[in-house]
């Protein structure tokens, strides 16, 4: 009897991602909730986007859903309160999924590609304080295999 060949599979982990100016740098974006919801609303066919006052920091955010690829949804909330202040957290993603949205952040909405930053919830619960810069270049599959590896360096037994 033949044996069958396993090929191991890559676990879909799903997190919260984080995504920042770098640090020290906190207006690098120059972006406003405001530009970020006509970016979307270019990019992203029928985005839902709404605006509240955020229950933990008493500052606005922009909460958006986008469909970077059919069938592909993507939760999110913005604040950019301050000129030198800026984040997008996308909520409940898989490396992949977050490498699309950002892809398009980094390549279409900040001035420059180096200026992306980002952490995981899943990071910051096993004490890693710090983001990581995302990949200024390749496309996104290097981008989630980035994220992956930022995952698989903090993940615990």
């Amino acid at each position: 009897m033949r044996q069958r060949k396993t090929v191991p599979t890559e676990r879909n982990i799903r997190t919260n991602f984080a995504f920042y100016p770098p640090q020290g740098d906190g207006g690098a974006w120059r972006a406003t909730a405001e530009s970020l919801e006509r970016a979307l609303r270019e990019a992203f066919p029928e985005p839902a986007v709404e605006y509240r006052i955020s229950g933990i920091h008493s500052v606005p955010v922009l909460d958006f859903e986008i469909e970077p690829a059919p069938g592909v949804w993507i939760d999110g909330t913005a604040s950019m309160p301050r000129p030198d202040y800026a984040y997008i957290t996308l909520t409940d993603v898989t490396a992949g999924e977050a490498a699309v949205f950002a892809r398009w952040l980094r390549d279409s909405f900040v001035p420059a590609p180096h200026l992306v930053w980002f952490a995981s919830s899943l990071a910051v619960a096993n004490g890693e304080q710090d983001p990581w810069p995302l990949p200024a270049e390749g496309g996104e599959e290097e981008i989630a295999a980035e994220l992956r590896r930022h995952l698989d360096s903090v993940e615990t037994p």
